[in-house]
């Protein structure tokens, strides 16, 4: 049943204020801050000196998924995203409803794991306990969720431009302080160089976790046929750029441990990167719950969900209750899951997602070719994307 269809759509729309150039700036800014400053240490962990080529191989799988993704949202522009996808390309609610909440777990783990990856960067700034320093962001940026879609995205935009600048600089002094930069080096050498690329790779999705929010835009965005897929296409093509420079400056570096990025600075240039780390970390944050909370809108229209998560506020046109509850997942979430235990499930969960929502594409390219004006890819993309989301997750299980 479409949108325009369900009874809940009497609670109103969403207001449509999005253009290309908010929501390119939007999806970097929750790709970049929800990543490589959490997750780049884990990857030079296990590829060492291969850890670009574990950015590059997780910016292929997240670029032929992101690829699904935008013709998906430009065949159907709706809020729920991949559970609307799902019930399109099965024709069953209740696969919709499993797809929602596994997203749904998926999401508050991701986001409970960027707010603790945030605590590391903060508690170099703040003496406060971890609990109410993760209670206090998160819920400062479930409040600003609520106050309207324009000043969180664009709040968020700023931000992921502070973040971006962050990494530029981090680059550069990672070139500089390299005693030599060699191409060669980080080209693994034998098997178990090249495993350790796979399973970088594995953690290193997680940088490029958030490109998928954009799709739940769909219905805050202008001419979203357009602008959703422009804006994924985008989003994940510049964050593999910056990630592999930002992976290769630091290898020539030789910094590794759990903070290499802070490791590249001196005194009080170290304490100004943390901020700007805290900064890009806790966006991603506020880029989750609202994308939770449009997967929950989204799925109350569709009759998945409670009616009253349909509902939006009459000035602010934002769902309010169910940014709330948004809101309270991952707060909960970030303080009963161990943050060592964030990044795996969370990747795991995500990318079997994915899987799904590209044979759910495929299925749907098979019955109804796209329409004019419809962004599409082609028709081996989709499978051959879920083959590498499920080959990811097989690399990560098998010892």
């Amino acid at each position: 049943m479409t949108i325009e269809g369900n009874p809940a759509h009497r609670h109103g729309a969403l207001r449509r204020s999005l253009t290309v150039g908010p929501l390119l700036f939007y999806g970097l800014a929750v790709i970049v801050g929800a990543g490589v400053y959490v997750a780049i240490a884990s990857v030079i962990d296990r590829a060492a000196a291969a850890a670009p080529l574990s950015f590059l191989l997780a910016g292929v799988a997240a670029a032929m998924t992101g690829l699904c993704y935008a013709e998906l949202a430009s065949r159907f522009p709706e809020a729920s995203g991949a559970a609307a996808y799902v019930k399109e390309g099965f024709g069953s609610d209740r696969l919709a409803q499993l797809t929602g909440a596994a997203l749904t777990l998926a999401v508050a783990i991701a986001a409970a794991s960027i707010a603790s990856g945030a605590i590391q960067y903060l508690s170099l700034l703040v003496a406060l306990p971890s609990a109410v320093l993760i209670t206090l962001l998160v819920a400062s940026f479930t409040l600003l969720a609520m106050a309207g879609v324009r000043e969180s995205t664009g709040f968020a935009a700023i931000i992921g431009a502070v973040e971006i600048l962050g990494l530029v600089v981090a680059a550069g002094a990672g070139f500089l302080a390299a005693p030599a930069f060699d191409v060669a080096a980080m080209l693994p050498s034998n098997f178990p160089a090249l495993q350790g690329v796979v399973a970088g790779a594995f953690i290193a999705f997680f940088a490029f976790i958030g490109f998928e929010s954009l799709a739940n835009m769909a219905e805050e965005a202008k001419d979203p046929r357009r602008t959703i897929p422009y804006s994924i296409v985008g989003a994940v093509l510049v964050s593999t750029l910056l990630y592999v420079v930002v992976a290769a400056a630091l290898v020539s570096a030789g910094r590794g441990g759990q903070s290499p990025l802070i490791d590249l600075f001196p005194g009080a240039y170290a304490t100004l990167f943390a901020l700007v780390g805290a900064l890009a970390i806790a966006n991603g944050v506020l880029v989750e719950i609202m994308m939770l909370a449009r997967l929950f809108y989204g799925m109350a229209r569709r009759g998945q969900l409670p009616a009253m998560l349909g509902r939006v506020h009459p000035r602010t046109r934002v769902p309010v209750e169910a940014t709330a509850l948004a809101g309270g997942i991952v707060l909960a979430t970030a303080l009963l899951i161990p943050f060592d235990r964030l990044l795996a499930v969370a990747n795991a969960l995500t990318l079997g997602i994915f899987a799904v929502v590209d044979i759910a594409l495929w299925r749907i390219q098979r019955r109804q070719p796209a329409g004019k004006g419809v962004f599409a890819v082609p028709h081996w993309l989709p499978p051959v994307a879920a083959a590498l989301a499920l080959g990811l997750i097989a690399a990560e299980a098998v010892p």
